[in-house]
């Protein structure tokens, strides 16, 4: 850990799954789940279904830390980094006996713009996750020649009911965002901050603040020192100062979201403004103004060339 980090963590990862998968006699797992981009973890699925997806508490926030510790900009749309690396030690070293077999789609909308399974990859080791995030980097990878101004991104109320999920609209838009960008989110589902009561009041009480602030939390509270997922969930959330965050939610009043640290907007005027039913996925012109809209946020991950470069 203390290598993948850089120097920046210095505590043991326990490679941690649920004993059914260890104690139940099975002649065949089956993991199955879609690689896209992923904030944590660069590429999702593979063996992070299994470390993480079945695993333990200390496992999952200890990785998340480190990925969020490491950079995001640094890890999203890449299948190989840190976190990725130490699943992948844990795997060869302590999971090779298991006989777990991947399912792995890559799903992109097609020219009908529906969502499509692009590819379907199946194998036992790290070559049939390495050749569907080769894929996924194709087609849910958007790159850009120019950095976006003005980005706006919907939520649909069915799927997105937190900012803990909600804010897939920073984590995927980042690095495609001009300095002093304004992200406009539009969250007529989102209720909450946390999927569970003990996140959201963590999140209500430090905010999405910016990386220093958290690193700093985390040495002088135990609380947030005890969840590091939230507090790696902090960091991503934060656009470190670098351009603006205006929440606009369904159900959360502006006194919460201004709380956290985003700019509220009110969303039925947005709505009318930048309407999620007229605008296309891409570039619009609104009143004169070039917006960037995002359908879905969770399907893609965009970024602009220079940037992406640059992070490497």
């Amino acid at each position: 850990m203390r290598e993948q980090s850089e120097g920046k963590l210095d505590f043991p990862w326990p490679a941690q799954v649920d004993r059914l998968l260890l104690e139940g006699g099975f002649d065949l797992i089956l993991s199955i789940g879609q690689v896209v981009p992923h904030e944590v973890i660069g590429m999702a699925n593979y063996n992070k279904n299994i470390f993480v997806g079945t695993g333990g508490s200390e496992g999952i926030h200890k990785s998340h830390f480190l990925g969020a510790v490491y950079g995001m900009e640094r890890i999203m749309g890449r299948a190989d980094n840190p976190v990725r690396r130490v699943l992948n030690y844990a795997s060869e070293n302590f999971a090779r006996h298991l006989p777990i077999v991947y399912v792995l789609t890559v799903v992109a909308k097609n020219e009908r713009n529906e969502l499509a399974v692009r590819g379907l990859f199946v194998g036992d080791d790290a070559e049939c996750f390495e050749r569907a995030a080769e894929l996924s980097l194709k087609v849910n990878f958007v790159m850009l020649d120019h950095p976006i101004r003005k980005a706006v991104v919907y939520l649909d109320p069915s799927e997105f009911k937190s900012t803990w999920l909600g804010n897939k609209s920073i984590y995927r838009t980042r690095m495609a965002l001009a300095d002093h960008a304004e992200l406009i989110v539009l969250a007529p589902g989102v209720r909450e901050f946390g999927e569970d009561p003990a996140i959201d009041q963590l999140i209500r009480h430090y905010g999405y603040v910016g990386t220093p602030a958290v690193l700093d939390a985390v040495k002088k509270n135990a609380d947030l020192a005890a969840n590091l997922s939230a507090a790696a969930h902090l960091i991503h959330g934060s656009s470190e100062g670098r351009f603006r965050i205006t929440y606009c939610p369904g159900h959360l009043s502006q006194r919460e979201i201004e709380g956290v640290n985003f700019r509220f907007g009110d969303l039925a005027a947005m709505m009318m403004r930048y309407n999620p039913a007229t605008l296309k996925d891409g570039p619009n012109a609104v009143d004169g103004e070039e917006v960037f809209f995002i359908s879905n946020p969770a399907l893609g991950l965009w970024a602009y060339r220079g940037r992406f470069e640059q992070s490497r």
